[in-house]
């Protein structure tokens, strides 16, 4: 337990040496996706006085899927599209590497203070994308930042896309 959170610290402090290992060890799966449905529920919590308790479910659920699919957008797109000559990667090394993006995300649990909660998901937010361009700058081993913002912000831009046609073809967003 305490190399998960230690190592859930470090990706939080934005610690490029972790990335590496995560990246390398596929055993870290595990604990990957444990990032990733923690921020859910934090983000859940802290979202429960505006979105009610329905939130904290519906959320790890959306989490889990939204993260696969940015990890294979990001990996498609940065193995295929806009490769360095270094570049090998594979979904695993950016599915770790993203999940534990994902760390910053535990602060969102404070949003359930009365006033803190925009502000507390507007910070999380901004660290986690700050996290996950270094994961994957450091997954798809490229040599500069640059590369990396171009590849999230693509995956961002085809994943938003991929769920607004989602909630089109049922009919909207969801009501909770």
């Amino acid at each position: 337990m305490t190399t998960f959170m230690d190592r859930m610290i470090r990706a939080a402090k934005l610690d490029v040496n972790l990335y590496e290992e995560v990246e390398a060890d596929k055993d870290t799966m595990r604990q990957a996706m444990g990032v990733v449905v923690l921020s859910s529920i934090a983000a859940g919590v802290g979202s429960i006085g505006t979105i009610g308790i329905s939130g904290v479910l519906i959320g790890t659920v959306a989490a889990l899927g939204g993260w696969y699919i940015w990890a294979y957008l990001t990996y498609f797109i940065g193995t295929k599209f806009l490769p360095e000559p270094q570049t090998e990667a594979d979904l695993g090394q950016l599915l770790r590497t993203t999940g534990f993006s994902s760390s910053p995300g535990l602060i969102r649990v404070l949003g359930i203070i009365p006033g803190l909660g925009s502000v507390v998901f507007a910070v999380a937010s901004i660290w986690m994308l700050v996290a996950m361009v270094i994961a994957v700058r450091q997954a798809l081993d490229y040599s500069g930042t640059l590369r990396a913002v171009g590849v999230c912000a693509i995956g961002w831009i085809i994943q938003t896309l991929i769920l607004a046609l989602l909630f089109s073809l049922l009919g909207g967003a969801p009501s909770l």
